[in-house]
């Protein structure tokens, strides 16, 4: 079998990063008269490129397959809204975003960041891909074009009359699996004096974090800030500042312009990443050798905490239903018998079953009927946002627990 090519340099990926072993889709949700079909699964095996250094998985499934009906919509999570919400306001002081300006982002989703820009009087763009999520947006009047981004899609909003004073995508970036035309078309998209802003999860965190549960089919590629410096400048972007973020377990938020614009000084902290990830040695291949060997561990003690907990006669139910933890369950080969149902805000996945493991997914109204002994936090990110909401566990003596970095029983 013909080895796969690397999507940024082209060059032959033969250093497998970690083995997930097979999977389905991960927002692949199951209606009950589906449970019985036969239900595809795919390899989930990650390469890193020996010349590049991009973490990254083969296409399995196209873009369209994949994004063009779509179970994430990003208002469900107020902590999300809030981050959305601070970066608008940051834009605006930091690069003087006004009326005048026009404001484009990239998988705009439910139009969960630029109703704060539109709220302001500033002119903004969605670019979503998928139509279900699209609707929502159009509906609460944020204007959303239905496209895949790339220099096509580009070219066409130039034509059209649109060119972004801010051009941004949050966590869209790791979603592309034709890497350099959608660079490409950042650069076409982008006024010669404009700033582009991308966020996406750092893998530095995700190695130092044992973040593998972050890996699924919908993300096509990992970022270290080396590689995605690589990545941009290659196609006439000049990255000249970045911030580490909290969110989604520790990203990174890029700022580039044109190379071309030098009004832009590189920053002292960009400087420091950049080393700092040198020192660590993101730029050898032997760094990324030890992740396959703690993942591993990391599946046998969620297993031995869910086992150990069942055989006390101890009940434990999930909270959420997000993509990184159909990566955990179907990895790990947890399904009801260790883990009796989840329960998800989103009413889009309320009544559906987790792909794979066909764990229901309820209302959370259902923790209080059942008052399990256990909660098992699946999107650890939000673990703070989710233990305030459902603090009453403790009134019967129930616990909230995480299986990432490693299984934590938490105060």
């Amino acid at each position: 079998m013909e080895n796969p090519k690397c999507r940024l340099c082209s060059s032959n990926l033969v250093n497998t990063f970690v083995d997930l072993g097979t999977s389905p889709l991960a927002n692949s949700y199951l209606a009950s008269e589906q449970l019985n079909e036969t239900e595809p699964f795919y390899p989930l095996h990650v390469y890193v490129c020996n010349s590049c250094f991009l973490v990254q998985i083969p296409e399995i499934q196209t873009p369209e397959q994949i994004f063009s009906d779509y179970a994430y919509f990003s208002s469900y999570s107020e902590s999300w809204l809030n981050h959305a919400k601070a970066y608008v306001e940051k834009m605006i002081e930091t690069y003087n975003i006004d009326e005048s300006c026009q404001v484009i982002e990239i998988a705009s989703n439910d139009g969960y960041l630029l109703q704060y820009f539109k709220e302001k009087g500033i002119p903004v763009l969605g670019i979503e891909p998928a139509k279900n999520v699209a609707v929502v947006a159009q509906a609460a009047g944020i204007p959303t074009i239905t496209r895949f981004f790339g220099e096509t899609t580009a070219k066409n909003l130039v034509a059209e009359g649109y060119q972004a004073d801010l051009l941004l995508g949050n966590n869209v970036l790791a979603h592309v699996p034709n890497l350099n035309d959608f660079i490409r078309g950042l650069k076409i998209a982008l006024k010669p004096h404009g700033i582009i802003t991308m966020e996406f999860p750092h893998l530095y965190c995700l190695m130092a974090e044992n973040q593998f549960d972050t890996i699924y089919h919908e993300h096509f590629s990992y970022f270290s800030f080396l590689s995605v410096e690589r990545a941009f400048s290659t196609q006439g972007l000049r990255i000249f500042d970045v911030e580490r973020l909290p969110t989604h377990g520790g990203s990174l938020r890029i700022h580039a312009v044109h190379t071309e614009n030098n009004t832009r000084k590189t920053s002292e902290r960009l400087e420091a990443l950049r080393n700092l990830e040198i020192r660590e040695g993101f730029d050898r291949i032997e760094t990324y050798t030890p992740f396959s060997t703690r993942v591993k561990v990391v599946k046998r003690s969620l297993l031995e905490f869910l086992v150990k907990a069942m055989k006390e006669g101890k009940t434990v139910a999930g909270y959420g239903a997000p993509a990184k933890g159909n990566t955990l369950l179907n990895y790990s080969g947890i399904r009801t018998d260790l883990l009796d149902y989840t329960v998800d805000r989103s009413p889009h996945k309320q009544g559906l079953y987790l792909p794979g493991t066909h764990i229901p997914i309820y209302h959370p109204d259902r923790i209080e009927e059942t008052k399990p002994d256990y909660l098992l936090i699946l999107p650890w990110n939000l673990k703070e946002e989710i233990m305030e909401q459902m603090s009453h566990i403790r009134r019967w003596g129930g616990k909230f627990v995480v299986g990432i970095p490693e299984v934590m029983v938490l105060p």
